[in-house]
């Protein structure tokens, strides 16, 4: 299946604890269909120090997000939106924002 969420976009929490919030894509995992995003769903790790000189204590760090529960945010209205697909005339696929049918890649 083609990616409909992509690293670097910027997303909309839909539903779930961070319900509202945005950021951006760091990392996705699409055999799990997860994605990480910046400043969302942050839980805290607890480390011990280790002998690399590493310090031990409260690590905030973001944890995965069902791609269910993201909306991608429109480049051009700055609105949630579903993606579509369209095969341009040079025969590539681009995605497209189904809101506005602005292409998303360019």
């Amino acid at each position: 299946m083609a990616a409909r969420i992509k690293k670097g976009d910027k997303v909309l929490v839909i539903s779930g604890g961070s319900k509202g919030q945005t950021g951006e894509v760091l990392s996705v995992n699409p055999t799990a269909n997860k994605a990480v995003v910046q400043g969302v769903a942050v839980a805290k790790h607890h480390t011990k120090p280790s002998r690399m000189g590493q310090e031990g204590g409260i690590i905030p760090r973001e944890a995965a997000v069902h791609l269910s529960n993201l909306a991608l945010i429109d480049p051009a209205t700055g609105k949630p939106t579903k993606v579509g697909f369209r095969v341009l005339d040079d025969g590539r696929k681009v995605r497209v924002a189904r809101k506005s049918g602005n292409a998303i890649d360019g």
